[in-house]
């Protein structure tokens, strides 16, 4: 998906500005600091900086929100249940758990009647919904089995992938040309140009890809590449003495994963990311799963990355759509939220402890994604075999795993609420219904 232009980097024209006021950035950035790289004779040149006081990243919430991001083995329930649950009762915290967000797999049947008359448009995260969670970002590769499901489903379904990571490396590591792919968070997105509504086509910037196959790209954070590479050249130099640290450029954003750092050093990596924001005001600062994220500080998320997608694709109607999104991080909330908006789609979380989240329905792990996308090509066969089916001779078969599976919920009906102290369904409080799209 590497694509070619004479272009260094593509900027939105102010002739065309964007529908809807989706963007909350000017027309030239901020002043920031001088204190940060400077070049000389073309070298750059990066001051060494000993970290502030960590005073800063406590009083701030960085240390707590990275610690409450990485949940230890033994973890409380207090939101889900009336008593303190442990890790050694944690079948029943999140059978508890799923009570309020059921399993996608054990719904499918009402997840599916809620798509009769609707096209089913898919969209996913990559790192911990079609890949497991690995210590080396550069290994989170797809399975060959995950790898087919994806392929079939896109057979079937516009499907597309929005992730933190840079829109180059999520595509050398999926390689499905079906697919449409929105890095960095929803940043920098690319579409096929005969695909696209003509609506948004105003504000995209057409290249040509290798195959000589012209595409648009969206990337309402263009004028803020200097800047991040600053950053992340700076990051990767103040950062290289820490053990386990490492700093990824997503082209639209920074990584630091501390995932392998030694916990007693986890101030040292917040100091130095908060001491380099205080010289570059119009970047931001937010959390995912161990790992802090340097963002420009610009309205635009996943969430908006799904309306844009939905709009792109002529999707623009709640009726006649039903957008399925499934992720993992704290990133995907705002998909979740635009979803949830409106009765719009389902969002799905993807989480083996319990936790609050604005999706609808839950899986386990990146095995149950791929089951709940197997479900979807077996209904999307299903559907089509029995268009010449004689009437009432119609039947849509549940995921194969759910025959076996202890039912958390009745199979039609979504409950919202606080459960008693067990999972035991006859000790259910405060439970009211769950509306769904």
């Amino acid at each position: 998906m590497d694509v070619k232009s004479t272009k260094v980097s593509p900027v939105l024209a102010d002739s065309a500005p964007l529908n809807k006021s989706r963007l909350g950035i000017h027309s030239s950035l901020l002043p920031y600091s001088q204190a940060g790289p400077t070049f000389t004779n073309n070298i750059l040149e990066i001051p060494r900086k000993k970290p502030g006081k960590f005073d800063d990243v406590l009083s701030n919430g960085w240390l707590e929100a990275m610690r409450s991001s990485s949940p230890p083995r033994k973890y409380i329930l207090k939101d889900f249940t009336n008593v303190e649950v442990a890790s050694e009762d944690g079948d029943i915290a999140y059978h508890a758990w799923t009570i309020k967000y059921p399993s996608a797999l054990n719904s499918f049947r009402q997840i599916m009647d809620r798509a009769k008359n609707r096209k089913i448009v898919v969209f996913l995260d990559y790192d911990g919904t079609l890949s497991p969670i690995v210590d080396n970002p550069d290994h989170a590769f797809l399975s060959a089995d995950m790898l087919a499901a994806v392929r079939r489903v896109a057979k079937y379904f516009p499907t597309a992938i929005i992730t933190g990571r840079s829109r180059d490396k999520v595509y050398e590591l999926v390689r499905l040309k079906e697919l449409y792919y929105a890095g960095s968070h929803g940043m920098d997105i690319m579409f096929p140009a005969e695909d696209m509504a003509s609506g948004n086509r105003s504000i995209c910037t057409k290249y040509t890809d290798q195959q000589g196959k012209e595409v648009n790209l969206f990337q309402p954070a263009s004028e803020f590449l200097p800047m991040i590479n600053e950053v992340f050249r700076t990051l990767v130099e103040i950062t290289k003495n820490i053990k386990g640290a490492k700093v990824e450029n997503h082209k639209f954003c920074v990584s630091v994963h501390y995932r392998n750092v030694d916990e007693n050093s986890w101030p040292i990596v917040a100091q130095f990311v908060y001491d380099i924001l205080k010289d570059y005001p119009r970047l931001r600062l937010t959390h995912g799963r161990k790992v802090l994220e340097v963002r420009p500080m610009i309205d635009w998320d996943k969430g908006k990355a799904v309306e844009f997608l939905l709009e792109s694709l002529g999707f623009s109607s709640n009726q006649d759509v039903l957008p399925i999104y499934i992720g993992d991080d704290r990133t995907d909330e705002d998909a979740f939220k635009v979803l949830q908006s409106g009765n719009r789609g389902y969002g799905i979380l993807v989480s083996t402890v319990p936790k609050e989240t604005n999706a609808f329905f839950s899986l386990r792990d990146p095995s149950e994604v791929k089951e709940f996308l197997e479900s979807l090509v077996r209904m999307k066969q299903q559907l089509q075999r029995c268009q010449e089916a004689p009437a009432g001779q119609t039947h849509i078969r549940p995921p194969a795993s759910t025959q076996n599976r202890v039912p958390a919920r009745e199979p039609d009906v979504l409950f919202k609420g606080r459960v008693g102290q067990t999972a035991d369904r006859s000790r259910v409080k405060e439970v009211e219904p769950q509306a769904g799209p």
